[in-house]
Formats: C-alpha cells, structure tokens, sequence
C-alpha cells in the first residue's frame, strides 16, 4: 500500500481519469470459433428470445443440452488473452448460474416462492470456469464486473455513449427489456466514472501539496459528478419495471448466505470434493458509493456488527486492481489527516471545500435512499423471501449504511458551524440547505424500520413515507 497512483489496471480494468471503473474497451460479444458449443447454449438459454423460447423457459431442458456440452479445459488452459478469458468468465458464469437456479425459477413460476436449486456442477462447467477465475483470481461465480455488467454490455449504436437506451447485453437470463435495462443502467451511471475516480485522486493529491484552490474545484467536480449520477440513477424506474424484478433475479443469487436454496453450497465436479459457497451478483459490489464511503469519511462511522462484516467481505468479490485502489485510498486519506480529509479541511478552515465535502455526503445519502426504495418496490413488493442476491438481510442491509451517511453528514455540519461562517455564497447556501433537510431524513429511517421490524407489514406503506417526506425518488 501507497499514496494513491494515477491508475490500477489488470489489463481489462483500468481504473482512472479515463476509464474509471469500466473497462478499457467495450467487451467481446461473442466468444472466438474455438468455443462454439458454449456460445450455441448461451445465445439460445435466456427464457424468451425476441418471441420465441429458449432453453430456460422449458424445464429441465438446460440439463439436456448440457449433458452435451464439451469439456473446453484443454483450450481454456492455453488462453492468454485477458479479454477472451474475461468472456470465457462470463459465459461459465451464466451458465453456472442457469444450471444450478433453473429448478428455483421454474418453482417460483408455479409458486410463486424460489425452489431449491440444484447444487452440482458437472466438470464440463466447473473445470474451465475454475480455471478461468483463478486467471482472473476472482472467485468462480457470477460477478457484477466480469459477468453480469461491467463486462456484458455490446453498443447498439456503435459510435453512441454508455447511455442504457443505447445498450445491449451480450448474455441474458431472462431475455427481456427489463432485465437488459436493469443492468444496462449500472453500465450507464458508471460512464460518469472516470470524473467522479479523477477527482478523487486529484483532490487527495491536491491536498497533500497544499494546493488550496485544487482542493475546492476537484471536491466540486466530485459533488456535480455524484449529482449526474444520481440522476441517471434515478432513470431505473423507467429502464426496468419493478414488478418484473423476479423474471430474472433468482437467476442472479449467490450461494453464500442462500442456504434455503443451495444448501451446504455447490459441488464443483472434478475440481473439489467438498461444496463450496460464494456470494452472489449484487449492486453492492459497484465501486462508486464504497469508493466515495472512503473517500469522504463516512466508513468511520460503519457499525461493528454482521451487516459491515457483510459489506467488507464484498471487497473479496472485486477484480483485484480495483481491491489495490481501494487499499491505497484508505491509505491515502490516512496519510492526509487522522480524522480523514474533513480533519485537515477543518484544521485549514478550508469552508468551501468542506459545503462540498457536504455535498457529496448528501449525494451519496440520495444513491444509498434511493437504492433503499428500489429495495422496497423491486424486491420488498415482489416476494417475502428476506435474502438480497448477495446474500445480505433485505430490510437492515442499507439502513445500517444510510445511518452512517447521516452521522458523517451531522460530523460535518458541526465542523462547518463551529467555523462561524455568515459568508452568503453558494457553498453556503449548500451547506444551510443540507443542514435544514437532515432531520427529515432521519425521521424518514426511523419510520421506516419501525414499520419493518413489525412481524407483518406491507412494503407499500414503508414506500408511501418516502413521499411523505418528500424524498421519494422518481
């Protein structure tokens, strides 16, 4: 661990000033000739493709064509091309996920309640996906940045942005628009990376060299960048309907933390002979909130208990370079000021850079509010079954982290009054307007869990309070 540096790649990510967090280069969308027979299976397994049915809406059927399937280990082992053993990734990923969680799908089909899942990989699958993960030294399961989205978008215009609408995905579960744009917008928030990874290494730089000026422009790229974010964010109410969440989401969860679905977790025929348990594909291994959680401060106030325990771990589940910048930037804000940027901000009375230190933590409270309802309409209203993808408790995984938004954000406020400002400028009008609105937002939790703590409760009415206090998100 170091000061941070001005990149971090492994040769498909590449996080900094250009990239952000996608990658290098739009990925593949097909894998090479070599390995036709599992191209042919993923470009026929979604449940629907375009009005016809794939191997996933006939039960059982995936079992079939998989028991055809060759084992490509001999080829997958002479693979030194980082993107073609990203795409190999993804498609062992997909089909893994297919095999196992096609019984759970078909249940909740008839049920409307996810089914066991079938807990045994045959070698065909588990040794190449094996060997393609540990090129990648990630963990063999689907993943949100080799496999589900960072790395399985395709433009439809080619000379287009990363803008959903403009976004396709290279492999499906479900086969529907709604699954396409769920995904696509994660793609479409992250184009706004490289700004949001570019300003926080220039600030940190900025501030260790003393350049007062720097500091306050580069934390206001950062607040205006997190504002675009948001807004894109807020577009998935209208990229994905949340009442077909459930046509593709039991196909992304994970086994650790599933046991009523995958039991004591998956056998990998030919590569283990005990079961093993990984944690599934969740947004909450995006890197721009636990990246900005670092950065501003707001991991000092992360509770002790098994929900952090829970956000930690999902470090593990990140493409390596991207775990080295994480380290190197809680090593760099601790090298700035015990107490983080807010602590040598305040000790230069740097005011400006601190409304928009302030203002980031408003930004980042609004993605974690948001994400909550997205929680409470797309999954809270769609089934009772209480686990996230990830494996995480549905109704105390984000409280636990929006609670330490709002105690970094009073931690700031303090700052900035205690430095007795009467300047009428627009940092301070930022800084007035957050510190007015913060009440309701803690009165808004606290109705919240009081309502979800209740043995019964309906979902709509933990949604309705966010209206009633004027932060609903669309």
């Amino acid at each position: 661990m170091g000061f941070i540096k001005s990149e971090y790649s492994d040769g498909f990510f590449n996080v900094n000033y250009k990239n952000g967090f996608l990658p290098e280069s739009v990925p593949l969308e097909f894998l090479p000739e070599r390995y036709q027979p599992l191209q042919d299976i993923l470009d026929n397994m979604p449940v629907k493709i375009n009005s016809k049915s794939g191997y996933l809406d006939f039960p059982g059927k995936i079992f079939d064509v998989v028991s055809h399937l060759p084992n490509l280990i001999d080829q997958v082992q002479q693979e030194n091309d980082i993107k073609i053993i990203q795409a190999l990734f993804r498609g062992y990923s997909f089909l893994a996920s297919a095999y196992t969680l096609e019984p759970s799908f078909q249940h909740y089909r008839k049920t409307g309640k996810y089914g066991k899942a079938n807990n045994i990989l045959p070698e065909q699958i588990a040794q190449p996906f094996v060997e393609v993960s540990n090129m990648l030294e990630v963990y063999p399961w689907l993943d949100y940045h080799y496999a589900y989205s960072l790395g399985n978008f395709k433009k439809i215009d080619k000379k287009g942005d990363h803008t959903w609408s403009n976004l396709d995905m290279c492999v499906r579960f479900s086969g529907q628009p709604d699954e396409v744009g769920f995904i696509m917008l994660h793609v479409d928030i992250n184009q706004h990376s490289p700004d949001l990874v570019g300003s926080v290494i220039s600030t940190l730089h900025s501030i260790k060299n003393n350049e007062v000026s720097n500091s306050i422009k580069y934390l206001k790229k950062n607040y205006l960048t997190m504002r675009v974010m948001n807004q894109r964010r807020r577009e998935m109410w209208k990229a994905s309907r949340w009442n077909h969440y459930n046509d593709f989401r039991v196909f992304i969860m994970g086994v650790k933390g599933n046991e009523e679905l995958f039991g004591e977790g998956v056998l990998y025929q030919g590569v283990w002979k005990e079961h093993k348990q990984f944690r599934g594909q969740t947004g909450a291994q995006d890197d721009i909130i636990p990246m900005e959680d670092i950065f501003s401060g707001v991991i000092k106030h992360y509770p002790k208990n098994e929900l952090t325990k829970y956000l930690l771990d999902l470090r593990k589940y990140r493409p390596k370079c991207i775990q080295s910048f994480f380290l190197d930037l809680e090593k760099s804000v601790e090298i700035i000021d015990k107490d983080g940027i807010s602590g040598i901000l305040n000790k230069n009375k740097n005011s400006k850079a601190l409304c928009y230190l302030l203002g980031i933590l408003e930004e980042i409270y609004h993605f974690r509010n948001g994400h909550w309802q997205f929680v409470q309409k797309y999954i809270m209203a769609n089934t009772k079954y209480p686990k996230a993808t990830g494996g995480t408790p549905i109704i105390s995984w984000l409280p636990n982290q929006i609670k330490a938004v709002m105690k970094e954000m009073r931690h700031i406020i303090k700052i900035i009054g205690d430095l007795n400002l009467s300047i009428a400028n627009k940092e301070f009008n930022l800084y007035k307007k957050i510190k007015l609105s913060l009440n309701k937002k803690e009165k808004l939790l606290r109705e919240q869990l009081s309502l979800v703590n209740k043995k019964v409760f309906l979902a709509e009415e933990v949604f309705d309070l966010n209206k009633k206090y004027d932060l609903r998100d669309n």
